[in-house]
């Protein structure tokens, strides 16, 4: 008798990309039919009740896991900012034992992706990362089902992130673009590139799934034939004593028409949100055909109402018709 480990969701390589498929699969099916999945409701077990928490500010995160969570029968409990005591009055270790107790799933929006580490070392309950420091897996779930959605299959085709590289949206875009199958170019300035542990990370997935990684200094030459253009804020919270040196630093690398020129014909734009037209991205582009983003806002709903869903079915507390049956696919690759 096999017993079932807890599925986390930390970063993005935490699924393969078989896996990162089917929740895509699972997400585009969800957002055709939205109240199809219920995994929170189980018939005489009353609402199950999701633990989301805030250390950081958030709009779409908490709109899009609070509605998500009743859409699929469960009750969403916000702790705010300040309203929690982990990590200065609570160790991790003992608020992940006692969450565990009293509620089925745990998302959690913080700083050290370590902290996230120890929450599920010590969670018998999926924990996901609803952003970190270094990684924000979630967003990039909605952005490879709103490419998949405009755009067909992932796999082949060039993504670009321009601007700050060092962050944990071009993490994330290395990790989750490979895993897809994707060509992946990130350019920034000296200085503002991914750490050499993530390009390895991503280098070795990309090994597995056909896909490439490209760092580079030079604009013109991540955006050269790109089907996908990406951005983010050039200025993250915490950064703002350090506004008009990165505006001066980072303009090269603004996602405008000019950058959009270079890439291919029916490229895509993407952009997480907030936007501040003007910097990292032009009003003409945001507001133009090219732009994809409020699909992608959406799309942060139906991603993360499949990500939970996938992985209570993948943990043994759910079952999710349509989805393998546990341990079908440990069985396969052992007939």
């Amino acid at each position: 008798m096999t017993t079932t480990a807890t599925r986390h969701f930390l970063k993005d390589t935490d699924l393969t990309g078989a896996e990162q498929a089917e929740v895509l699969d699972l997400a585009l099916r969800m957002k055709a039919a939205p109240y199809s999945v219920q995994p929170f409701a189980a018939e005489g077990a009353g609402r199950k009740t999701v633990a989301v928490i805030f250390d950081k500010t958030s709009t779409r995160t908490r709109v899009s896991f609070a509605t998500g969570i009743a859409d699929m029968g469960g009750n969403a409990l916000i702790i705010n900012p300040g309203e929690a005591q982990i990590g200065h009055k609570e160790s991790v270790t003992d608020t992940a034992k006692v969450l565990e107790r009293m509620v089925t799933s745990i998302v959690w929006r913080t700083g050290a992706h370590a902290g996230l580490v120890e929450m599920a070392e010590n969670a018998a309950v999926p924990v996901i990362n609803a952003l970190c420091d270094d990684y924000h897996p979630c967003q990039l779930l909605a952005d490879l089902l709103t490419v998949r959605e405009h755009k067909g299959e992932l796999k082949g085709l060039t993504m670009v992130y321009l601007g700050d590289a060092a962050n944990n949206m071009a993490n994330s875009y290395l990790l989750a673009g490979v895993t897809a199958g994707m060509h992946v170019r990130i350019a920034g300035p000296e200085g503002y590139l991914p750490d050499p542990a993530i390009v390895a990370a991503a280098e070795e997935r990309a090994a597995e799934t056909g896909g490439s990684v490209l760092i580079t200094t030079d604009a013109t030459e991540a955006l050269t034939g790109a089907d996908v253009v990406a951005t983010d804020t050039w200025v993250s919270m915490g950064q703002e004593a350090e506004k008009e040196q990165r505006m001066r630093l980072f303009q090269e690398y603004s996602v405008d028409d000019s950058a959009m020129a270079k890439a291919s014909q029916g490229a895509v734009v993407l952009h997480c949100l907030p936007a501040y037209r003007g910097y990292e991205i032009s009003a003409s582009v945001i507001d133009g055909p090219q732009s994809v983003v409020w699909d992608e806002a959406e799309n942060r709903l139906h991603a993360q109402k499949a990500l939970m869903a996938w992985l209570l079915h993948q943990s043994g507390l759910a079952v999710v018709a349509g989805l393998p049956a546990l341990g079908a696919a440990t069985e396969a690759a052992q007939a």
